[in-house]
């Protein structure tokens, strides 16, 4: 099936993507929660006036997921359920596939597309976690690393300390990089979670290419929900996709209906 809408249930968003016959066009970002702005998203993309909407959905979120999914089939519509791994069109290489989360696997279906040369691939994934995969020079995922993103780590020096409070992450791609030293306790929080996730993800793809003998010819992505906010501090070699996992989804459902 070709999707008209391929939609990312995430942890705190759902990502929504509208489809060509070959590529994701649009891109929002939307509360899990409010149907109304579902609702008024399908109309400002002028689409479902006439014919049903054929939907592919995945994600790490299986409340969500059964929330979107009893919506759009109330709405008459088609959907394809993106989750067997087994399916997918690339290898997997680990001792569990079935463990994997379904996000980072649809990351290397849409790598595994736009780069058509034997080279390895690394995917960095910057929402409420932090993922960094490898994916190998057969195109085949190989496993990675798995850490808390900024929105988790905030809320953990919350949670767990008596006086810090509880810092927003910006979501506005025009916020400017914490400033270093942090000046007053909110300050430092920032600086703090934005620099241990940014200077995890440079450690991680150093350690990463060291192993893998990859350290020079590779090509590298950022994608997630985070992604705007820590490409300026990523070096020139990473490229912000932040389309990459529902064009995964969009290849993925094509291939298995």
């Amino acid at each position: 099936m070709k999707p008209n809408i391929v939609v990312d249930v995430g942890n705190s968003r759902i990502k929504w993507g509208l489809c060509t016959d070959d590529l994701v066009i649009k891109y929002a970002s939307l509360p899990p929660e409010a149907i109304d702005n579902w609702e008024e998203q399908i109309r400002h993309w002028h689409i479902g006036n006439v014919e049903p909407v054929a939907w592919a959905v995945a994600g790490v979120n299986s409340e969500g997921c059964d929330k979107l999914l009893k919506w759009v089939k109330q709405r008459g519509d088609r959907v394809t359920v993106v989750h067997d791994r087994g399916k997918l069109p690339i290898g997997i290489e680990v001792p569990e596939p079935d463990r994997v989360g379904i996000d980072r696997l649809l990351n290397v279906v849409a790598a595994k597309s736009h780069v058509q040369r034997e080279i390895s691939i690394f995917i960095i994934d910057a929402g409420s976690a932090v993922t960094v995969d490898w994916v190998d020079r057969t195109g085949a995922f190989r496993g990675g690393t798995i850490f808390p993103g900024l929105r988790t780590m905030a809320q953990s020096l919350h949670d767990y300390t008596e006086a810090l409070p509880l810092v927003k992450v910006p979501t506005d791609s025009e916020v400017s990089v914490p400033s270093l030293p942090g000046i007053c306790t909110i300050g430092a929080i920032e600086a703090g979670i934005f620099w241990a996730v940014a200077g995890g993800i440079k450690a991680i793809l150093r350690q990463l290419g060291t192993r893998t003998g990859a350290l020079r010819r590779r090509e590298v992505f950022l994608t997630g929900g985070d992604a705007h906010y820590l490409a300026p501090v990523m070096d020139a070699e990473v490229r912000v996709w932040r389309e990459m996992t529902l064009e995964g989804i969009r290849l993925a459902a094509e291939v298995l209906s």
